[in-house]
């Protein structure tokens, strides 16, 4: 949902009335998406990033993708180590799919319907700690 559609259901959706404050006010992002029921930016983001992994794992070892991904062996800066396209995925893999979810990758109509699990559910919305 981008801001213009966050602003329209703001809109719809009225101001509130806040019976401890005793005064109106408009709606939070998040009371927004709890209400219209869509996914987050970042929902989202995280879907396609499993999405594009489970692609590229099942490709043929010759091509580009797959031999970029398998070669990304390069050294970290000092300091806090940030996070890496592969850190993310394997977050949100273990988020989905629990402990066996790599195994799930190479059997595509089994990683579809945990990735449509996954979205009907909404597990990847919740916050990392």
């Amino acid at each position: 949902m981008n801001i213009f559609e966050r602003k329209v259901y703001r809109r719809i959706l009225r101001p509130v009335y806040d019976n401890e404050k005793e005064n109106w006010r408009i709606l939070t992002n998040k009371e927004i998406y709890a209400r219209v029921k869509k996914p987050t930016i970042i929902e989202t983001i995280r879907l396609n990033r499993l999405r594009w992994f489970g692609h590229v794992q099942r490709m043929e070892g010759n091509r580009i993708p797959k031999r970029v991904y398998m070669n990304l062996g390069t050294r970290r800066l000092r300091g806090r180590p940030r996070n890496r396209w592969q850190d993310e995925v394997q977050e949100a893999g273990r988020i989905v799919g629990g402990e066996g979810w790599q195994e799930k990758v190479h059997n595509r109509e089994e990683w579809k319907k945990l990735l449509r699990t996954a979205r009907n559910r909404r597990v990847l919305h919740m916050p990392r700690e």
